[in-house]
């Protein structure tokens, strides 16, 4: 996520530039079709090149409206998990009797959202953090989870025992969450924990378990390939035609142009094509930047410093004054 007030437009250019390159080319092509090859009829009518437009418009107007609900039911989930977790160390706090018992429920929580942030930074066949713009922005500015195994994470929370259930686990999260239901269900059998304590923590853990499967749709459902696709492919086919549409407008323009710029008008339409179409396939790469909020881009929820604030605050909840160092955003960008 951008901690910072705004990208900058170098930033953006820098970003986008490899687009840039290939949509100069675009802009050349009828140019010189017209000025060196005299194909002067190869023109596309500006009323075709109007209403691609507006297609195109729409169908990107939809997917960045979808790809932001996308975030924003991320940032939700998240901001949900931060609310119940700091409720889960006040319940341990004050519903176990045992210190040492509320203080092994607090660290398996962080044990979950740990193995929950490993799961959510699983790399996925459709997300874009490792495209060539993507990474090289990115460059420096390491994500935790995948600097650090899940292992030695786990280890700074969990017994060895656990540690090992949870690790041979096809869902490490789910199996922290049944450790946590099965050492209450033994406190309650001991009589060490009151019956409406015991109902407190588990409906804690039921909601906690339904966050988590928020997130996991969130991740392991793409924004659907179909409308993906066809966004895509119809600002392609809209930075092939129009530059062709304004070339026979400027064509035109020659006829009224005086001084130096008779017959050279054509030219003029090289910065304005470019400019045009960047901004379409601009509006195209944001939205494809925006579907994936866990994938570890520089437009992710920040979950590692959300956990990283948890941590902090069950740790003073529960008395403790070792605190885990706050994270720092790496150049505005916070993971």
């Amino acid at each position: 996520m951008h901690t910072g007030k705004s990208y900058t437009l170098p930033q953006f250019i820098f970003w986008t530039r490899r687009s840039i390159y290939v949509l100069v080319v675009l802009a050349l092509v009828p140019v010189a079709l017209h000025e060196f090859l005299g194909l002067k009829w190869l023109i596309v009518p500006w009323g075709v090149v109007f209403l691609l437009g507006t297609t195109v418009a729409l169908s990107a107007g939809f997917k960045n409206l979808q790809t932001y609900n996308r975030m924003q039911d991320a940032q939700q989930v998240w901001s949900s998990i931060v609310s119940a977790s700091r409720t889960w160390g006040i319940l341990c706090r004050d519903l176990v009797p045992d210190r040492e018992g509320a203080r092994e429920f607090a660290w398996r929580h962080l044990a979950w959202l740990a193995a929950l942030r490993h799961r959510m930074r699983r790399v996925m066949p459709w997300e874009t953090a490792n495209r060539a713009a993507n990474a090289e922005y990115m460059r420096g500015r390491a994500v935790p989870e995948r600097e650090a195994s899940l292992e030695s994470e786990l280890g700074r929370y969990l017994s060895p025992d656990e540690l090992a259930q949870v690790l041979t686990a096809g869902n490490p999260a789910l199996q922290v969450l049944a450790l946590q239901s099965r050492q209450a269900q033994s406190l309650l059998a001991q009589g060490a924990l009151a019956a409406g304590a015991f109902a407190d923590l588990t409906g804690r853990l039921r909601e906690f378990q339904e966050l988590q499967g928020r997130c996991e749709r969130i991740k392991h459902f793409p924004y659907p390939r179909q409308h993906a696709f066809i966004n895509s492919l119809f600002v392609g086919i809209l930075c092939v035609l129009l530059p062709f549409g304004i070339v026979g407008e400027f064509e035109r323009l020659n006829a009224l142009a005086d001084g130096w710029t008779r017959g050279y008008m054509i030219w003029f339409s090289v910065p304005l094509s470019l400019l045009i179409t960047w901004m379409y396939t601009s509006l195209d790469r944001v939205g494809e930047s925006t579907e994936n909020p866990f994938e570890g881009s520089a437009n992710d929820v920040p979950i590692t410093q959300m956990s990283r604030d948890i941590e902090a605050d069950l740790r003073q909840i529960l008395g403790e004054s070792s605190l885990p160092p706050a994270p720092r955003a790496a150049n505005d960008i916070a993971l």
